[in-house]
């Protein structure tokens, strides 16, 4: 573990990766030997949590599938428990590139939560029809409600400080998009600041995405649905949540 006053963790939900875990852990490690690293197993079928540890991560094994949100809100849960100042997640299938994390955390100089943009003039990642529609209906709304222009608002390339990481100890929810879009106007509107950094995708190398052509179809108006709830949420609720409990950490 890093022993400097300023210590990251790079947490990375899994589920089911066992062909794509190994590298990225390894990719990591060789992007700064300063990150200290936790992958989140979320409840896998397969050797995610075995591939994981012997590439050299810290391993917290759920019991079931509680999706991206829930694994999340797990790693920083065991980020402000174990003292550290900003935490960032890179996703298991090799899409964030591990170069770019500091990049990402350079966002932290001046504002708590810092987004990996894949829409801001770098790579050549691209999305169309409903889902492309919704993407920019949802920055552009979630761009008022930060008060800054943002581009990506469903990327999950994203860095957090301290002060975000007790927000999302506090909320951070586990349904479908809560993860990015309601977690994102909950901290905004309990005062937390948004920046975002041009960032490029790289395609997955094992396995399908989690979208598929009828998924995206549909990812409009699941999308609008997910926002208003969130635009309608108030502030308080966000204070009433429980942190979760942590699991026993495998190494």
């Amino acid at each position: 573990m890093s022993l400097s006053s300023d210590r990251v963790l790079v947490i990375v939900p899994a589920w089911n990766e066992a062909r794509n875990v190994g590298r990225t852990v390894h990719e990591i490690r060789a992007a700064s030997a300063d990150f200290d690293l936790l992958v989140v197993d979320d409840g896998s079928t397969d050797d995610t949590g075995a591939v994981a540890r012997d590439a050299g991560a810290t391993v917290v094994s759920l019991p079931f599938n509680l999706g991206v949100g829930g694994a999340m809100r797990t790693g920083f849960t065991y980020a402000k428990r174990h003292g550290y100042t900003r935490a960032i997640q890179v996703d298991a299938d090799g899409q964030h590139n591990p170069v770019d994390i500091a990049r990402v955390l350079s966002g932290l100089d001046t504002a708590d939560i810092s987004i990996g943009a894949r829409f801001a003039d770098v790579g050549d990642y691209a999305v169309r029809g409903p889902r492309h529609w919704a993407m920019v209906f949802l920055a552009k709304t979630v761009s008022r409600v930060a008060k800054t222009r943002l581009t990506d608002v469903t990327s999950g390339f994203r860095a957090a400080n301290s002060r975000a990481i007790d927000q999302y100890v506090r909320y951070y929810p586990a349904e479908y998009l809560g993860d990015t879009i309601d977690s994102l106007v909950a901290a905004c509107h309990a005062g937390l600041t948004v920046t975002q950094v041009p960032v490029a995708m790289r395609p997955r190398v094992h396995g399908t995405p989690s979208q598929g052509p009828i998924g995206a179809s549909i990812y409009l108006l699941r999308s609008v649905f997910t926002l208003g709830l969130a635009m309608l949420r108030r502030t308080g609720s966000t204070n009433r949540s429980t942190p979760v409990g942590e699991p026993e950490v495998a190494r």
